[in-house]
C-alpha cells in the first residue's frame, strides 16, 4: 500500500489532465483563492502558495498553519521544480520502486534539508511545460495534495 492508496500511474494522468490554457498573475491568484475557499470551508489550519516559475504570486496562511509549513512549502516545491512532477507522485514512484525515501535524495542528488517527496506541491502547466507550482502545507500529505489538486480543479471548472 502507498501513501495515500495512489498509485503513479493515475498521478501522471493527473498530471496530464489538469492544464491550463496561459498561467498570468491573474490565474495564479485565482488558483490560491480556490484552494483558500475550499480551506476555510473545512476549517483546515493549511498555509498555501502559487508559483509562477520562483515567483511567489499568491501566499495565504490560515488560522493553525505556521512557519514551519512555509519551509515544508518550500521543499515540496523545490522538488517539483527539479522534477517536474508533483511531490506525491514523485513519492509514490519511489514507494512503487522500493527505494528509500532518504535514498531517494541521494539517488537524485538534491539535499533533503532542501527538498522533500511529501504530497501537496503540484505542477501547473501550459501547452505541456511546467511554467508554476500550486502547493498546500498543514495537514498530512495525502490531503495536501488532494486540496492542492481540488483548488486546481475548481478554478479549471470556471
Amino acid at each position: 500500500m502507498t501513501t495515500g492508496g495512489f498509485n503513479s500511474k493515475e498521478l501522471l494522468a493527473l498530471e496530464d489532465e489538469l492544464t491550463l490554457e496561459v498561467l498570468t498573475s491573474k490565474e495564479a491568484v485565482e488558483i490560491g483563492e480556490c484552494v483558500v475557499k475550499i480551506a476555510r470551508e473545512k476549517n483546515l489550519p493549511i498555509a498555501t502558495r502559487v508559483y509562477i516559475g520562483d515567483w511567489v504570486v499568491f501566499h495565504v496562511s490560515l488560522p493553525g498553519s505556521d512557519a514551519e509549513n512555509d519551509r515544508w512549502m518550500g521543499r515540496k516545491v523545490r522538488t517539483v521544480a527539479a522534477k517536474g512532477h508533483s511531490s506525491m507522485c514523485l513519492r509514490i514512484l519511489a514507494e512503487e520502486a522500493g527505494i528509500a525515501e532518504k535514498d531517494w535524495y541521494v539517488q537524485n542528488n538534491l539535499a533533503e534539508s532542501d527538498h522533500a517527496i511529501h504530497g501537496g506541491a503540484f505542477p501547473l502547466r501550459v501547452d505541456g511545460a511546467h511554467v508554476g507550482t500550486v502547493v498546500v502545507s498543514g495537514i498530512p500529505q495525502a490531503e495536501d495534495h488532494r486540496l492542492a489538486v481540488a483548488g486546481l480543479r475548481e478554478f479549471l471548472a470556471r
